[in-house]
């Protein structure tokens, strides 16, 4: 697999999740009567949306996933491997921190969440791969 080729991929998971994060923020943002993510009581967005893992220094939780993925977008844009990587795996740690807290502190499962947690576990996966690269 080419490093274009991975750059490629990149773009493509972190569009993804940028869609994800905008769709958390405008939930939290809105409060739209539809909600599809609400499913039941132990899987929706609600957690994220308004409980207690909403806010991660003062600012919406969703906000720092639409940075995180606009930066890993922008730097697989211009082919910056280091910053995929660390960009990728801060991301992966508060995914991580999130999915704790979910799961073991709220239990809940937010769908949004897990798809974007695992489109950071793809995208750090693909970070290291290409930066064993030589090119």
């Amino acid at each position: 697999m080419t490093g274009n080729k991975i750059f490629s991929y990149i773009k493509v998971l972190s569009l993804i999740g940028i869609l994800l994060a905008v769709y958390l923020l405008s939930e939290q943002i809105f409060h739209p009567a539809f909600q599809p993510c609400n499913i039941n009581d132990m899987v929706n967005c609600k957690a994220i949306i308004s409980g207690s893992v909403s806010r991660t220094l003062n600012l919406p939780t969703p906000l720092f996933g639409l940075i995180g993925y606009i930066v890993i977008f922008f730097a697989a844009v211009f082919k910056h491997k280091k910053t995929v990587l660390a960009t990728a795996a801060f991301g992966l740690i508060f995914c991580l921190w999130i999915a704790y807290q979910e799961l073991f502190l709220l239990h809940v499962i937010c769908p949004a969440c897990i798809l974007c947690q695992l489109i950071m576990i793809a995208v750090f996966s693909l970070a290291l791969i290409i930066i064993k690269i030589k090119k």
